[in-house]
């Protein structure tokens, strides 16, 4: 007799085996018990049938408390009724360990209550098929860069110095001197495209934002790519290859977590084609004007505008040039005009906002320098970062996306939080 995983059992249709499971709810009548179990691979239904077990088995069967851990042997079958396609006919249940008054029921529960206990929530269908989605984006995500010629190289999270200034940096003090926790990679990947070509890391970033939104972490992971000799419009083809990449994984691999879910595969398959629609940020206030938006030329997009102008369109759509005094210090200036910078934002449908920031990089020295002072920053503190562009500058670009933000449009979820094993916001830091 074989020990499986759940998620295996159609390789073992009419075969006895033994699975390891937790009990997620259950029902009987007076012949057959019905128990709904997980294993953390998948969820599906165990069948005890009273007249081909022992009485023992058919009592605990009825008795058996929610999350109890258990061992079940039985034989495999197709079952057409259920999501899942398979369930277990039980012979034998060995506890392994009994629960009692678990919190987390089969009622309704509010969000507050279900986040306190997030270290079991996890547990249920909904969080274990978004973290399930998560995981696949996570392989893809390096199966896309590495096919691509790309290299991981790790920036650090312990920082001197902020690509966007301190405001929103967590402090803290290193040895004798400042600190920040990183809030992004960057600056560190374009010394890595300098000295590699292609880079991109991978890892946690810090945004001390007092925001409540449902688009805002305080710590989320960063996916950011930075590529040397390369202008804007070709970072945007990898851009957009790379969502569209994400999305063909997850409609190849996680049919049974969407549906779960309830995300609609044929929306998804919309977001494949490309190429992405362009409009230029002068545009956008146009469409916005005339949607009834009261504002001028120089503000930044908040989550209306940006929702309107993604509903105007089928599919991601990216937003290029914005104004420079709303962009970081930098991103390359346009070649033809003073007041906007080589930059776009990938804008997801469906309500879900800005997934993708990028830009070319500004490479000339002075400008750089420039821009830094600027900004308010010390340029003692950028040295390094000058240096790059003194030592063998080239055109180069690159762009960040946010995994969490991502995965909540692909998974059709509400709120960024639901996106992350463990979320951290404005008011959360437990467990």
């Amino acid at each position: 007799m074989k020990q499986i995983n759940m998620v295996d059992a159609p390789k073992y249709v009419n075969e006895k085996v033994k699975i390891g499971v937790w009990l997620t709810n259950k029902r009987s009548s007076g012949k057959i018990a019905f128990l709904q179990l997980r294993d953390g691979t998948a969820f599906f239904q165990g069948v005890v049938v009273k007249s081909n077990v022992t009485p023992e088995v058919f009592e605990l069967a009825k008795e058996v408390k929610q999350e109890t851990s258990m061992w079940v042997t039985g034989i495999i079958h197709e079952d057409a009724r259920s999501k899942f396609g398979y369930e277990i006919e039980i012979e034998t249940i060995e506890v392994l360990s009994e629960t009692h008054d678990y919190p987390i029921t089969p009622k309704e529960h509010g969000v507050d209550f279900l986040m306190d206990h997030r270290h079991l929530w996890l547990r249920s269908s909904r969080p274990h098929a978004v973290m399930r989605i998560r995981n696949e984006v996570i392989k893809a995500t390096y199966d896309f860069f590495n096919d691509e010629g790309f290299i991981k190289i790790d920036a650090p999270i312990l920082t001197g110095s902020a690509p966007e200034g301190t405001t929103t940096l967590f402090h803290t003090e290193y040895f004798d001197r400042d600190a920040y926790l990183s809030q992004s990679g960057q600056l560190y990947e374009e010394a890595g495209a300098q000295a590699f070509g292609k880079v991109f890391s991978f890892g946690p970033t810090f945004r001390a934002e007092k925001s409540k939104t449902r688009r805002h972490l305080i710590e989320f992971w960063m996916i950011e790519p930075e590529m040397a000799f390369m202008h804007q419009e070709e970072s945007l083809e990898i851009q957009e290859r790379y969502i569209a990449y994400l999305v063909t994984r997850v409609l190849e691999n996680c049919q049974m977590e969407l549906k779960t879910l309830g995300r609609d595969p044929e929306v998804l398959k919309k977001y494949t084609v490309l190429p992405y629609p362009r409009i230029s940020y002068d545009e956008a206030i146009t469409m916005l004007k005339k949607g009834g938006f009261d504002l001028e030329w120089g503000v930044d997009f908040g989550s209306p505008e940006e929702t309107y102008l993604a509903d105007q369109f089928n599919q991601p759509v990216f937003v290029i040039n914005y104004p420079k005094a709303i962009k970081p210090f930098y991103m390359k200036p346009h070649p033809t005009r003073d007041d906007v910078v080589i930059c776009a934002d990938l804008l997801a449908p469906e309500g879900y906002g800005e997934i993708i920031g990028g830009s070319e990089r500004a490479t000339d020295y002075d400008y750089l320098y420039d821009q830094i002072v600027k900004a308010g920053l010390d340029p003692k503190e950028y040295s390094w970062y000058l240096d790059l562009r003194k030592y063998g500058s080239v055109p180069h670009s690159g762009f960040g996306l946010g995994l969490e933000r991502a995965l909540t449009w692909l998974t059709g979820e509400d709120h960024v939080r639901e996106a992350i094993p463990f979320p951290r916001l404005l008011n959360r830091i437990y467990p």
